[in-house]
């Protein structure tokens, strides 16, 4: 069986090694130039390509005509996305014989569309997964093949869950594609009405509204923190990025919402009394100690 796989992140490259031990044909990779402006803390999928001499591209356009004869040259029998990060046209994914397929970091029909896992930590959601489902003009909207969940923790951050995630979509794809590769693919219904669709998330909605709940203030913190841009506020001008923090086990019911300092100790205090103990803070890129946090919340006043 011969694929074309639209490929990036760290999905991308364990999924990409689960074709290839299955025994399939990777005819072609199509995956993304890194940005340069973003952070890039996951492992390449061109760079295995360029070890297992696999043939890759990387269009700016995923509809452009040249992939589309690219696509069409190879002959697919199937064609994969895993983490590839733009929707593939209707007319591509009609080039394979036997299917096209995503591997979606959520249980579907929960979290479609962009960053699922950040969604899910920042909901408060105990469970989450990888899905892999049929490609379909709509996102995320195809027939379920095959789903495998992971925990939350209640201190996992985003990019724990992510290494969840990724071992979950290996185990997902491991364990169907036999079935797939001998013409019996499953194919389970995709409720959308028993889920929604979640768009991109920027950094400045890391920005921290402390008349929130502890809870939710601690659920943003750990969606975004590090290598994420990280939950961040503002005091008197200068940013301040929450980098590692835990809820506190007592409420501070007597002090001001924001950032406070207590016995030597960063605390963010919230709107219903309790508060975030914060072990690591930084601004201006370097970490903030306590003294230098209470001299600079001293010298406001």
């Amino acid at each position: 069986m011969r694929a074309v796989v639209f490929a990036y992140h760290n999905v991308g490259v364990r999924c990409l090694k689960v074709l290839l031990a299955r025994g399939v044909d990777v005819a072609l990779v199509v995956t993304h130039q890194d940005n340069p402006s973003e952070t890039i803390w996951f492992e390449s999928v061109a760079a295995l390509c360029r070890e297992k001499g696999i043939p890759f591209v990387t269009p700016d356009d995923p509809k452009s005509p040249e992939l589309f004869a690219q696509v069409q040259a190879v002959q697919p029998d199937f064609i994969f996305s895993f983490y590839y990060r733009h929707m593939l046209p209707v007319d591509l994914l009609a080039l394979a014989r036997h299917g096209a397929y995503n591997m979606h970091g959520s249980l579907l029909p929960k979290y479609r569309g962009r960053v699922p896992v950040n969604w899910a930590v920042l909901h408060g959601e105990t469970e989450t997964g990888a899905t892999l489902h049929e490609m379909a003009a709509k996102p995320d909207a195809g027939a379920i093949v095959a789903q495998v969940a992971v925990p939350i923790l209640p201190d996992d951050t985003a990019y724990e869950v992510f290494g969840k995630v990724t071992v979950a979509a290996e185990q997902a794809l491991w364990n169907v594609l036999p079935a797939m590769l001998s013409g019996n693919t499953p194919r389970l219904p995709n409720d959308l009405s028993k889920g929604s669709y979640f768009g991109g998330r920027k950094p400045e909605d890391g920005r921290i509204d402390w008349s929130q709940p502890a809870q939710a203030v601690y659920n943003l913190h750990r969606a975004v923190a590090p290598p994420y841009p990280g939950a961040w506020t503002t005091v008197d001008g200068k940013t301040f990025i929450i980098v590692k923090a835990r809820l506190a086990d007592q409420a501070k019911p007597d002090l001001q919402q924001g950032l406070a300092v207590v016995d030597n100790c960063i605390f963010g205090v919230c709107g219903d009394g309790r508060a975030l103990l914060i072990h690591e803070l930084t601004a201006d890129g370097r970490q903030v100690s306590s003294q230098e946090l209470q001299q600079f919340l001293s010298s406001r006043s």
